[in-house]
């Protein structure tokens, strides 16, 4: 599926995924006469409460079935974060997280992470006031941003 277009992906998960889900939640939905105070009440509420979220997929073909790209993208600091001193106060761990999202990110776009970064802190600095940070976003990189191999998508 994944080999697939973002447009193929959403036609397929229309016709096939809507409807199971759509039996699904009717079922969970007509469970409420299970206690709610009860583990499976308190298991089918949350259910009934995140189906907006777990209807996304079949909104958005773009969108993955799962997160194991991200799982695996987070498992080096996740391995790591005892090692790591500066992440042992709030404002660190922030910082932490904030330095390892935009890394991350860079990578999903088909960034070489250092020369994304050395751009972002030469440009932000000398930004005009007319324009917008926009231009730093990673999919407004610079081709010099591009990891060996990548190309612009104009």
């Amino acid at each position: 599926m994944r080999s697939k277009s973002p447009e193929d992906r959403l036609k397929e998960r229309q016709e096939q995924s809507k409807p199971l889900l759509d039996a699904f939640f009717a079922w969970a939905k007509s469970l409420r006469n299970i206690a709610p105070k009860s583990k499976l009440g308190k298991a089918i509420n949350y259910l009934i409460e995140e189906e907006p979220y777990l209807r996304r997929y079949i909104e958005d073909g773009r969108l993955e079935i799962d997160n194991n790209r991200a799982e695996r993208s987070i498992k080096p600091f996740v391995i790591g974060r005892k090692n790591w001193l500066f992440a042992n106060t709030p404002s660190g761990a922030k910082a932490s997280a904030t330095a390892f999202s935009i890394i991350e990110t860079a990578k999903e776009n088909n960034l070489d992470p250092y020369e994304y970064l050395k751009y972002v802190f030469t440009k932000a600095p000398n930004l005009e006031e007319s324009e917008s940070v926009d231009i730093l976003l990673p999919w407004n990189a610079p081709d010099c941003c591009r990891s060996k191999g990548t190309h612009s998508t104009e």
